[in-house]
């Protein structure tokens, strides 16, 4: 709730909902277009950012990879939209992007500062544009959560972390924070390791759950709602 906290979620937000103003009122061919030119800018952004940490010698295998969940989310940001078979990938983006993205806003923690203002708004801007496109392609593209896709992205989360735990350890790094818990305040973290990842499985789940009945009422089925 600091000052700054507030600001860069300010501008977060209304990133967030220009975005979305603007998919309402376009028609269905130029929704694809603006889709498509926000993802061709949030590719460039993306690839700035491994460029810059590599000129400032600041990327490393324990560091920079796409490996925790709004890492993967940004990758898939960068390919949905261009391939044909896109709902498993629509689902994970969806529930990893969405309750990701939020939670790094909410909660920032930006380990990747190296106290060149780029990387302080790319943060706020990746975390926030992981939100806007799968919100975006539910309203205005036609995509829908199925039935049990709340449980299928847990199920794969954990496929996931089985795989990335030992990757951890190997290469001392902290994806996922499956190693140690992260070094912020969080609600939903509490006891050392390894207790804080049982809690987190009950607390993801049960987000995973709310998620998928919250956007599936009629609350928030409809783009009228927005």
């Amino acid at each position: 709730m600091s000052k700054d906290w507030i600001v860069a979620n300010s501008i977060s937000i209304l990133y967030l909902i220009s975005c979305l103003l603007i998919g309402k009122s376009l028609s269905k061919k130029n929704v694809e277009i603006f889709a498509k030119y926000f993802t061709y800018v949030f590719i460039v952004v993306y690839i700035i950012y491994h460029i810059n940490h590599i000129i400032d010698g600041t990327w490393s295998l324990n560091k920079r990879l796409p490996f925790h969940l709004c890492g993967f989310s940004s990758v898939i940001t960068c390919f949905i939209l261009f391939i044909d078979k896109k709902q498993y990938w629509f689902e994970f983006l969806f529930y990893a992007g969405v309750l990701g993205g939020l939670n790094a806003l909410l909660t920032p923690l930006i380990d990747n500062y190296t106290g060149t203002n780029f990387f302080y708004i790319e943060y706020f801007y990746s975390h926030t544009s992981i939100i806007i496109l799968p919100l975006y392609m539910y309203y205005f593209m036609d995509m829908k959560l199925t039935k049990y896709s709340w449980l299928r992205c847990f199920l794969i989360i954990n496929i996931l972390l089985v795989f990335i735990m030992p990757i951890d350890f190997l290469i001392d790094a902290n994806y996922m924070y499956l190693k140690e818990p992260p070094a912020v305040d969080h609600p939903l973290v509490s006891g050392e390791w390894p207790y804080y990842l049982v809690n987190l499985e009950f607390a993801v789940l049960f987000l995973l759950y709310f998620t998928y009945h919250l956007f599936n009422s009629p609350l928030l089925r409809n783009k009228t709602t927005i």
